[in-house]
């Protein structure tokens, strides 16, 4: 058996269709479209978006958005083909070990552990910034060296305004990052279905508070904010001395990049098609659905962010907690509206991280089940039928991150891994066409080549702004994989 053998499709169908022994078919297509925008709306949105405001685009970031928008619309319809075709866990994995072979298969499995597992972190991490601005309303914060990484320190403009009298205190351990992540944990070894209940209630309560921003800060925008809308291509240097392209078309892919970062939203939702009701109808309906509706909800909210802060704000005062800043600083009489984004941000943190969390053990459950990692991962609960030693076993490994690495040196590792799968799933779907044609497909893409193609050169666009310093980053990453393949899961391979 070479490395490049590729899964049977009737042997995946035949995966998909074992209820006795698989995952419990429990999730609708509203429940798929509420777990996408649960993945979506949330650091993209809250964090990501004055980040790549103030080091990439400016005012433009919205134009960043649209970019990343129709990228994702290329890869989702591309997604929602091998969905409904292929309906069994494990994502752009299982598409790729069914198009392109064993040893991409097990590369792209890799890079969506990495995609997965530094995006929760990261959010993590973002959580619990947050929780200390709630804390604040009520005069009680939790101290800069509980909820910070020990290769942090408080510095001056954001972090000193947040933690009077601290400057220059190290960290030590992000407690309340490694305990919101224990908490989701324990949720989806409990199930599927009871998470996608609160992840329900979440989502509608979030998209409420975004939607309430938008239209009462469309009244205090700034014009001069969005003068020049695209500035000229400069390069911005960071307060931790890392340089950025800033401006012109490099500062808009560079933000697309960016806040690319929330978009791993229906990616999380395709790792659930074995635990579908009816996944050729509910997946295209769930990823496309949950896309379009977030997309347009991104545009309007970075165009009326930028609109009521400057990018000054983003690169001092309002580094953390931008939204809350930009709320409080500029819209008088709206400090409750300040409170509930602050509340609304931490329920959207936590049902990001919980979507990314299931994404992750389903798709090491798809890889376990082939043997290319130990048969643990695929092992479910007497009970609940999840697959609860990998959901333990990741605690460990994202809570590390979480409790001990800064938040911004992971931020944008998930926005390239996101991008590398979605090349491989648009070029799987053309690949498939050609060599599979005959396959019965309840949603077919339309215009294949030409979508897939396009699908290729905008996520590829994209990681080329992301900069060198994040190729080599995923280069190691993918080094390390290859080790782990050719020593243990080569050998294993079920294939084989």
């Amino acid at each position: 058996m070479g490395l490049f053998t590729k899964k049977p499709i009737d042997k995946l169908i035949l995966d998909a269709d074992d209820g006795e022994k698989g995952l419990k078919r429990s999730l609708s297509a509203g429940n798929l479209i509420a777990l996408g925008i649960g993945a979506i709306i949330g650091a993209g949105l809250f964090v990501r978006t004055a980040a790549a405001a103030a080091n990439n685009a400016g005012p433009s970031v919205a134009l960043a958005f649209v970019v990343a928008g129709i990228g994702c619309a290329f890869a989702g319809l591309c997604y929602a083909e091998f969905a409904s075709m292929i309906p069994i866990a494990g994502s752009a994995y299982t598409y790729s070990y069914a198009t392109m072979g064993e040893l991409v298969a097990w590369i792209i499995g890799w890079d969506l552990v990495l995609e997965y597992a530094v995006g929760a972190a990261t959010v993590g991490i973002a959580w619990s910034e947050y929780l200390n601005k709630l804390l604040a309303i009520f005069d009680v914060r939790i101290p800069f060296k509980w909820c910070h990484s020990p290769f942090e320190v408080c510095q001056l403009h954001s972090q000193t305004a947040n933690f009077p009298d601290e400057f220059g205190v190290h960290g030590l351990m992000n407690i309340p990052a490694l305990f919101i992540i224990f908490m989701l944990t324990i949720l989806l070894i409990r199930g599927t279905k009871e998470s996608a209940f609160v992840n329900g209630i979440i989502v509608i309560s979030k998209v409420a508070i975004v939607i309430i921003f938008i239209v009462l800060g469309w009244s205090y925008m700034n014009p001069a904010n969005h003068v020049p809308f695209i500035p000229p291509a400069t390069t911005y240097t960071d307060s931790q001395g890392v340089g950025h392209n800033f401006g012109g078309i490099w500062g808009i892919l560079g933000a697309a990049g960016v806040v690319f970062f929330a978009f791993i939203g229906f990616d999380a939702v395709s790792t659930a098609a074995q635990e579908a009701k009816t996944p050729k109808k509910d997946m295209p309906i769930g990823i496309l659905g949950s896309l379009v509706i977030c997309t347009v909800l991104y545009i309007l909210f970075a165009y009326v962010l930028t609109g009521v802060a400057s990018v000054n704000d983003f690169r001092t005062a309002g580094k953390e907690g931008s939204v809350v800043y930009a709320i409080k600083t500029y819209m008088t009489g709206y400090g409750w509206l300040a409170n509930l984004v602050t509340v609304a941000i931490l329920f959207g943190f936590s049902s990001v991280i919980l979507v990314m969390l299931m994404g992750q053990s389903r798709v090491f459950y798809s890889m376990s089940r082939d043997g290319l990692v130990p048969k643990m991962f695929s092992d479910l609960h007497p009970k609940y039928s999840t697959p609860y030693k990998s959901n333990w076993i990741f605690l460990v490994l994202v809570g590390g991150f979480a409790a001990f690495i800064p938040g911004d040196i992971v931020g944008d590792m998930t926005s390239i891994g996101t991008l590398f799968a979605f090349i491989l799933v648009c070029a799987g779907v053309w690949i498939l066409r050609r060599t599979n044609p005959d396959i019965k497909r309840q949603f077919k893409v339309p215009f294949v080549p030409l979508v897939p193609i396009l699908g290729i050169i905008v996520c590829g666009a994209m990681i080329a702004g992301l900069g060198w310093t994040n190729w080599a980053r995923l280069g190691g990453w993918l080094i390390i994989g290859l080790v782990i393949y050719f020593a243990y899961s080569r050998k294993n391979s079920k294939l084989k």
